[in-house]
């Protein structure tokens, strides 16, 4: 591994915060938007949101700076069962600065690590993230 490679500490709030997060009982689409605070070196959240389709999501993301999400989504599946899995996603827009970029890339195993996540995408442009492309990745899991 290279030297510059930064790898952010995750922020003890917010390992609690995923930790009642993976516990929730409510059966709505949540989200926990994070970010890296560059000064403290270490992942923070950003912003919680109950009831959101990945449509909302993905307004809620910004175009020119990565971010990560965990998501908890209503999945139904073929077979009419319904499932909540958690998804880890990392968006990592093209054009981003590159300091910020291998910030993020850094830290995103431990922070998957620490949320104990197995779901982990990651989207290009915010215009990637919807319903049909959620679905998609989900799939692979049974």
């Amino acid at each position: 591994m290279s030297d510059s490679l930064v790898v952010c500490e995750v922020d003890p709030e917010l390992k609690e915060k995923l930790r009642q997060f993976r516990f929730r009982k409510e059966t709505d689409n949540a989200a926990i938007i994070m970010k890296v605070d560059k000064d403290r070196q270490m992942v923070v959240l950003e912003e919680e949101f109950q009831n959101i389709s990945p449509e909302e999501l993905k307004t809620e993301l910004p175009e020119r700076q990565p971010r990560f999400v965990v998501y908890s989504y209503k999945y139904v599946h073929e077979d009419g069962r319904v499932s909540y899995p958690l998804c880890f996603i990392f968006s990592s827009p093209v054009g981003c600065k590159p300091e910020q970029q291998m910030m993020y890339a850094g830290s995103k195993n431990r922070l998957v690590q620490t949320a104990e996540l197995t779901k982990v995408f990651e989207i290009r442009t915010t215009e990637d993230l919807t319903e049909a492309w959620l679905q998609e990745k989900l799939s692979f899991f049974r």
